[in-house]
């Protein structure tokens, strides 16, 4: 099939080398989001799909919204048979739905009908879910709701970021998605719809949902900093100012301290919790690069008794 791959952050790209090897499809095209500004500089970046598309010699749109009619235009020009989606970042119009006669497919890091939306992999490690996956499914107007034609499964490891687990889902769906092409194309692979029951919403998980709040439970404050690394960061307050969480890890046997309150040795540093503590293992102060969490508490010398927390 002539394709019109769609994706713009670097957890797209494996899908659109997986698509440019297979000698089945040809990607005509790359939609992707406009250059955006990056750096101390801010300078304005094109995004990772559109470097590697313009690196294979693939032509690159950058509408400001699928919708404006130049890219509508241009798409009906390419004539593509089906259009392969991984995290393009913006709502697809009716519009430009109709273009492909096969439609737009999208590969979404979940087991659907689990966690429809921007942050799938996120809500599943916070949510603490044991196995997670990717489907792909033909793009329907609502959120992540159209019908799957293929899924595969992942472990969720105990020490797993989101960083981590969305790298392995991409390569790993990437087979799913060129798999999906194929099947689409030689007619022997049918979308299914989605159940009624599971259904469970993964809005994009913002800063201030970051916030770690000590009276929690000692296994939640685990899951909500490893699902916000490497973005948008789980963070807490310390003597006022912002102080980034990079890596923790649960401590079962230690349950002496407050909610907040830090213990400090030669060492480590622990933080108490709702339940036993955690110790701090890397940690990111205002400002600064990430350290080793017994170097930053010796430098800011703290006292018997200080809390993390507002």
């Amino acid at each position: 099939m002539k394709l019109v791959f769609a994706g713009t952050p670097e957890v797209a790209v494996p899908a659109l080398d997986a698509l440019i090897a297979s000698d089945r499809h040809e990607v005509a095209a790359v939609v992707t989001r406009p250059d955006a500004p990056a750096g101390r500089g801010r300078r304005l970046v094109a995004s990772p799909v559109a470097q590697r598309a313009e690196e294979a010699g693939i032509e690159v749109l950058k509408p400001a919204r699928p919708r404006d009619e130049t890219f509508l235009a241009r798409l009906r020009e390419i004539g593509p048979d089906c259009c392969p989606v991984v995290a393009y970042g913006a709502l697809l119009p009716r519009t430009a739905l109709d273009v492909p006669a096969r439609g737009w497919v999208n590969l979404h890091f979940s087991l659907l009908p689990a966690w429809r939306g921007a942050a799938p992999v996120q809500h599943s490690i916070i949510a603490g879910d044991e196995v997670t996956g990717a489907s792909t499914f033909l793009i329907e107007e609502g959120l992540d709701s159209g019908p799957v034609y293929g899924v595969l499964t992942e472990e969720v490891r105990p020490t797993d970021t989101s960083g981590d687990l969305l790298t392995r889902l991409a390569f790993a769906g990437s087979g799913l998605l060129v798999a999906t092409m194929d099947g689409i194309e030689d007619g022997t692979l049918h979308a299914v719809p989605q159940p009624a029951e599971g259904i469970s919403s993964a809005p994009k998980i913002t800063v201030e949902d970051a916030q770690v709040d000590w009276t929690a439970p000692a296994m939640r404050v685990d899951r909500l900093v490893r699902g916000c690394t490497p973005a948008p960061g789980a963070w807490t307050l310390f003597r006022g100012e912002r102080l980034k969480l990079v890596a923790l890890t649960p401590v079962t046997d230690r349950t002496d301290l407050a909610p907040g309150e830090l213990s400090v040795s030669k060492n480590s540093v622990h933080v108490g919790t709702g339940s036993h503590a955690v110790e701090l293992l890397w940690v990111q102060p205002q400002g600064k690069k990430p350290m080793r969490a017994a170097d930053w508490a010796r430098g800011v010398r703290i006292a018997a008794g200080e809390l993390l927390g507002d």
